[in-house]
């Protein structure tokens, strides 16, 4: 298949945008597909981190712009799937639009490249859309993250994308019963932009991501196995969490 890349972009930072990264490249890798993720958070990046890898960063982005290494050097091995993940650096903010897109460019031995994107609308969100061809947003139920997720969606449309896609992360059925937060579908009408993940509010989501898998009973489990199916299909099918017992399903 083509390399398809796809940059996780967000409004608001702390919607989970890099674990859904993380936890989506994973899942695409133990499908089979070859995955590279790339921190495009430069200067405050923590792909590393959230991936268990930064005690094994030799090479980073920095290196490879300047010449120290190639990419495929300082690409690192997932240790609980076959993805690789190219670090971002703490000493290089200054990265053009171009190189990083000459970097993207160069991992074509991969079936999906990646990109984690800096939250908000600034340089570093720029450069990171620029070098790739789809989009997902990212984003919660709460009013502030919509509304700033409503924001990057208008900017992505002066983009030449061939997707944009969403992902409602943080939501709860007991809430959404009681109408004190917004199902996924609403939030899909006020934004105007299909859903391909609904990811419930799982709090031990952060455990599961340090230990490099989320176990089979996991609440969150399911919902990352239709998103990646999504992904990798170029479909548009989820499931809404919506009231307790009731799981409605969309086309």
């Amino acid at each position: 298949m083509n390399m398809r890349k796809i940059v996780v972009t967000s409004g608001k930072g702390g919607v989970g945008k890099t674990t859904v990264t993380a936890t989506l490249g994973r899942k695409l890798a133990l499908a089979g597909y070859k995955v590279a993720l790339v921190d495009g958070d430069v200067g405050l990046n923590n792909l590393d981190v959230v991936t268990g890898i930064e005690r094994r960063v030799v090479y980073d982005i920095g290196d490879v712009l300047q010449g120290r290494c190639r990419a495929f050097q300082a690409l690192v091995n997932d240790s609980e799937s076959p993805m690789k993940i190219l670090p971002s650096s703490k000493d290089c903010a200054q990265i053009t639009a171009q190189a990083f897109r000459n970097v993207v460019d160069g991992l074509c031995e991969f079936d999906f490249v990646i990109v984690d994107c800096p939250a908000g609308i600034e340089h570093g969100f720029h450069r990171a859309v620029s070098a790739c061809d789809e989009a997902i947003v990212v984003t919660t139920p709460s009013a502030s993250a919509i509304r700033d997720a409503d924001k990057v969606i208008s900017l992505l449309a002066s983009y030449r994308l061939k997707d944009v896609s969403l992902v409602v992360n943080r939501v709860r059925s007991d809430m959404i019963a009681r109408g004190e937060m917004l199902s996924a579908s609403e939030i899909s009408s006020l934004l105007h932009l299909a859903p391909i993940g609904v990811i419930p509010d799982d709090d031990m989501i952060t455990l599961y991501q340090q230990l490099g898998t989320i176990p089979q009973h996991a609440i969150s489990n399911r919902a990352y196995d239709v998103l990646a199916k999504n992904v990798a299909q170029n479909s548009k099918v989820f499931v809404d969490i919506a009231p307790k017992r009731r799981l409605r399903w969309f086309r």
